[in-house]
């Protein structure tokens, strides 16, 4: 169980800007960030490769957010996923709410 009161949903499309700005938080002061991962999932929205993006959403703010997209296996292998980027706002993370995405 959390410890915030949050909901688990969905994106929708009155989320996109919210999803952007809670990655470009999420990452901005991680040394591991390059920078790209709002981009990232814009490219994966724009061509149909979001198969999975939930927020996370805490008294009407997006907290964080997870997407899921397919990928290819070097062995030719189908139907794998790809999990990332998980963005959780800074004050949030470390709380479970990117476990619980």
């Amino acid at each position: 169980m959390h410890k915030y009161n949050y909901t688990i949903r969905r994106e929708k499309p009155s989320d996109i800007n919210a999803i952007d700005q809670v990655t470009k938080t999420a990452f901005a002061s991680a040394a591991y960030s390059s920078g790209t991962e709002s981009s990232i999932i814009k490219v994966l929205r724009a061509n149909g490769q979001l198969a999975i993006s939930l927020v996370a959403e805490e008294e009407g703010l997006l907290i964080g957010h997870i997407a899921i997209s397919p990928v290819t296996i070097s062995s030719g292998s189908e139907g794998w996923f790809g999990l990332g980027p998980v963005s959780v706002i800074p004050s949030k993370q470390r709380s479970g709410v990117g476990s619980d995405l």
